[in-house]
């Protein structure tokens, strides 16, 4: 390969290496008034499907106040986990409807 085609070569494997990881979908269900285990291994910029499957609204709030999703029954909201930390999360209707959300950065 001629050095006029090798230094572009090398950039582009350069950008591969460095990428950030590509970001994972989850679903939480809420149902029968709690919401389902959070899944382990949660990072940055991996998204959460809120998904209310019981007869009641719901909602999944951060206790920090970065969050709040409001559902009907039914219904469904998307979430990014912008930033690494421990959240916790209760619905404002249940207060006793809890988990704990751990975000590795």
């Amino acid at each position: 390969m001629s050095s006029g085609r090798l230094l572009p070569a090398l950039l582009a494997g350069l950008v591969l290496l460095t990428s950030p990881a590509l970001a994972e979908e989850y679903v939480i269900v809420i149902d029968a008034m709690k919401f389902a285990a959070p899944p382990d291994g949660l990072k940055e910029n991996d998204v959460i499907v809120w998904r209310n499957e019981d007869i009641f609204r719901h909602t999944a709030t951060d206790r920090g106040g970065s969050f709040d999703m409001d559902l009907e029954p039914g219904a469904e909201a998307r979430l990014t986990l912008a930033a690494a930390g421990t959240f916790e999360v209760y619905c404002r209707y249940h207060p006793g409807m809890t988990l704990d959300l751990v975000v590795e950065p």
